[in-house]
């Protein structure tokens, strides 16, 4: 019996050594540190660690021998996707999930620990199939982001131009001199510098030679969206809207119904509903919001090029008698934009054809004028 108990012992650390099913780790990032939370498979939650980021990969490698799968999570936002993306080289299984408020009783306090502790447990519950647990966030290749990024240049240095004419304009203001918005442009600033006091225009000269860069950036990058739209689009909607619904919609056939498109453009109505009470409100701005407002800024053009859009003739209907005052108008707006995303969408997975709604399609004027002179279309004349 000695000899037989002797030979069943083990005679390494690693024959006792199961590797356990799944690994689950919440994940609070930060600049210098990761605070984790660990759950294997149906425990709880163990206490929270810190880590380094360089630590952290190596620990990270430390649990993948340990387990058959890892799965980790951690919250979209100013760190892109780059740790994504190593997770996934090391075999790791990783969700990007959309940041929410973790303190969901009202108590008040806020740390890493709680947090990283509450994104492990919710993802420990949508593993169990509670996918309303988590939003999970789609990350998009790196060609898409990297495309993404360049779109979202323009509308930076667009809000920079405007801020620092502001800028100029406040400081004249200051002095009792009214300036123009257009007061930096070259042709402007020529007249100004000789009408100015000298001293004030050492004041807002070095403003001005950094708008004139900014501008020229601006239509640099303007130029750049807009030759992406080298097809033919709805009248009124403009190269730039096309190329940057492009840019942030990155794939439609990731949508499988029209729900899904209208709530990711944050056009649906809120709602207070309980019992017999049903209130709708206004938009709930869940979504995204350059999408939200490009469509909006497209479909005020639409109401003057497209006469025979679905949408646009129901609206002109139900106003034939009386006007719409500011308000109704605001509703009209919003409705045919929420109707006019979901076509865009249907345009675009090849549903179905922009004339099948009522919408008359051209090349864009931006891309039309070049395209003729270099011979790529045909102007017809009647």
């Amino acid at each position: 019996m000695k000899n037989q108990t002797e030979q069943l012992t083990p005679t390494s650390p690693k024959q006792t050594e199961a590797k356990v099913e799944v690994i689950k780790l919440g994940m609070d990032i930060h600049k210098r540190q990761y605070v984790v939370v660990q759950q294997v498979e149906g425990e709880g939650p163990k206490a929270p660690q810190r880590f380094t980021p360089e630590s952290f990969l190596s620990y990270l490698a430390k649990l993948r021998k340990r387990a058959k799968r890892v799965i980790t999570c951690y919250e979209a936002g100013c760190f892109g996707y780059v740790l994504h993306r190593q997770l996934e080289g090391m075999g790791i299984e990783n969700l990007v999930v959309r940041p929410r408020n973790w303190d969901e009783y009202g108590s008040k306090v806020k740390t890493d620990g709680r947090d990283a502790r509450e994104l492990c447990s919710c993802l420990d519950r949508w593993l169990a199939g509670n996918k309303n647990a988590l939003s999970v966030v789609r990350v998009p290749t790196e060609e898409q982001e990297r495309s993404r990024s360049l779109s979202r240049q323009r509308e930076t240095l667009a809000k920079e131009l405007k801020r620092l004419q502001n800028i100029g304009q406040s400081n004249g203001r200051y002095y009792g001199i009214e300036l123009k918005m257009s007061w930096w442009k070259p042709c402007r600033w020529r007249v100004l510098e000789k009408e100015l006091p000298d001293w004030f225009v050492a004041i807002i000269a070095p403003i001005q030679v950094v708008l004139t860069t900014i501008n020229a950036q601006l239509k640099e990058a303007t130029g750049r969206e807009e030759r992406q739209a080298n097809r033919k689009l709805p009248v009124g909607l403009g190269a730039l809207t096309a190329s940057v619904l492009d840019q942030e919609f990155r794939d439609y056939s990731r949508f499988s119904n029209r729900r899904q498109v209208a709530s990711f453009t944050g056009l649906c109505p809120s709602e207070q509903s309980s019992g017999a009470t049903h209130h709708r409100g206004s938009i709930n701005k869940h979504g995204n919001p350059r999408i939200r407002s490009k469509l909006i800024e497209a479909c005020w053009r639409l109401l003057q090029f497209q006469h025979d859009y679905e949408p646009i003739k129901q609206w002109r209907l139900r106003f034939a008698e009386q006007p719409p005052g500011k308000a109704p108008k605001k509703k009209m707006i919003v409705a045919i934009a929420r109707r006019f995303a979901v076509d865009w969408w249907r345009i675009n997975t090849g549903q179905i054809q922009p004339e099948d709604v009522g919408l008359r399609v051209d090349y864009p004027a931006s891309y039309a004028a070049k395209a003729l002179r270099e011979g790529r279309i045909v102007k017809h004349y009647a």
